[in-house]
């Protein structure tokens, strides 16, 4: 079992990229500068806030690696404020991860059944 002290390392993680909210990473003006022409396809707005586009039950940039078991974030040097404000096996760290556990898990199922081509659709 792991400690707090001790929290996976990100790239085999990425709990804090999951959420059921279309609200859940705020994007400044700032951020959405940083984010270049990524902006156009990852940004969403609601009314006059702008937030990260969640697709499948996680952040857009995220991507999901069944094969090798991992998460990697499409926009790491240009993330949001919110997700660099986020440290690894910070108390917010350790929230995260008691919270949501199970969704990077399904995911990587998820990732590794459409990868196969046993969820029914073609390989990608």
């Amino acid at each position: 079992m792991e400690s707090p002290a001790d929290p996976p390392e990100c790239l085999a993680c990425g709990t804090c990229c999951f959420s059921l909210l279309e609200t859940y990473v705020p994007v400044s003006g700032d951020d959405h500068a940083r984010l270049g022409d990524d902006a156009a396809l990852l940004v969403v707005f609601h009314g006059n806030r702008a937030f990260m586009r969640m697709e499948d039950g996680h952040c857009a940039a995220l991507r999901v690696d069944g094969a090798a078991g991992s998460f990697v974030c499409g926009v790491y040097e240009r993330r949001p404020e919110t997700c660099r404000a986020l440290a690894r096996g910070s108390g917010a760290c350790a929230g995260e991860r008691a919270t949501k556990q199970d969704r990077p898990v399904a995911a990587l199922l998820r990732a590794r059944r459409r990868d196969s081509g046993t969820d029914g659709a073609p390989p990608v």
